[in-house]
């Protein structure tokens, strides 16, 4: 079995700290990390301190419409809907993810703008190219869901019938990964996949995963690697067909799949999404936006969405999120380091 020195062990590591939840994929890790918990700033539970129904409220995704981020906030934020004046969801994509999500942290304080953070706050630092973006700049309110990475080609590529072909074709000839950006997650599992087998690819950045799914589709690329969630519907088409995920067990959603694991490369790696508010924001609003949002996750709506959506639902409050974070940017950075992918 192919191995990269430390690599396995910091990419198992690496989704040890993003525990599964339900619904239709598992994601490398376990089991859900729970709904339940104190948010950095004090408990969860609302004391009757704030009240936000009058508060109209943008949710911003740093990336393009279409993509798994995008679809995670418009069902959250709509089964949270009742819960304030009015709610919608805004992108702002560019720069991997930092334009959005810097923001995001340079909003108002107020619980107005809630942003989607994803594991991007750690990998973009961690590679040099976060535009002064960093954690410590929000509040996060809960993580939400985690993911596997899925390496996908087109249904009709002959060329590539199993992730072995894949990579002996890569070997030879060069290949074209498109990811949701350049030092986004789907960049590092695709480069920590090839440094695994031994080989090279040529990673192609876009803004959020849906540019990069609709280039395979067109020919303009020869793979992606992103979520199964967000090539799903496209599988499901016959359009594209997923060669291997890049979790610890094969998902309940595609289960004749195999991981990279089963073919020999010991390469798991995944995301997370999740809520955060300017750092500034104040404790008992970041409580009552907890409250709301983790009430609208275990909605059934919600879990109904997710599921059909092949999306996991996967539950961490604000302080074991924000705690989470922190370890992973360390765990990035050597990552980075290993793959010798920093670029400033």
């Amino acid at each position: 079995m192919k191995k990269i020195t430390a690599l396995a062990l910091a990419l198992a590591m690496s989704l040890s700290l993003v525990a599964c939840g339900g619904g239709d994929n598992k994601t490398p890790g376990g089991s859900n990390a729970g709904g339940s918990g104190s948010n950095a700033g004090g408990s969860n539970a609302n004391a009757g301190g704030v009240d936000l129904s009058g508060l109209s409220v943008t949710c911003v995704v740093p990336y393009d419409a279409g993509g798994g981020t995008d679809a995670v906030m418009r069902g959250l934020a709509d089964a949270a809907k009742g819960s304030f004046k009015n709610i919608t969801v805004e992108n702002r994509s560019g720069a991997g993810g930092a334009t959005g999500m810097l923001y995001g942290a340079q909003a108002k304080n107020d619980g107005s703008i809630v942003t989607m953070i994803t594991v991007e706050l750690a990998t973009l630092e961690a590679m040099g190219n976060n535009a002064g973006l960093t954690y410590t700049q929000f509040k996060p309110i809960m993580m939400v869901n985690s993911a596997a990475a899925a390496i996908t080609v087109k249904a009709d590529d002959d060329r590539f019938d199993t992730l072995e072909d894949f990579i002996e074709y890569s070997k030879t000839n060069k290949v074209q990964v498109g990811n949701s950006g350049i030092g986004a997650i789907w960049h590092l599992a695709a480069a920590g996949l090839a440094k695994t087998a031994g080989t090279e690819f040529n990673h192609v950045g876009y803004d959020g995963a849906n540019g990069a799914i609709t280039d395979l589709l067109g020919g303009h690329i020869d793979a992606v690697a992103v979520s199964y969630a967000e090539v799903n519907s496209f599988v499901q088409s016959g359009d594209l067909k997923v060669l291997a995920v890049m979790a610890n067990d094969r998902l309940e959603a595609i289960p004749d799949v195999p991981t990279c694991k089963e073919c020999g490369y010991e390469a798991v790696l995944g995301t997370w999404r999740g809520l955060g508010v300017p750092a500034s924001t104040p404790d008992e609003v970041v409580d009552e936006l907890y409250r709301i949002f983790s009430e609208a996750a275990e909605s059934d709506a919600f879990k109904e969405f997710m599921a059909n959506t092949n999306n996991v639902i996967d539950i961490m409050d604000g302080e074991s999120f924000n705690t989470m974070i922190g370890e992973q940017l360390e765990l990035y950075t050597g990552l980075v380091e290993e793959l010798d992918l920093k670029i400033g």
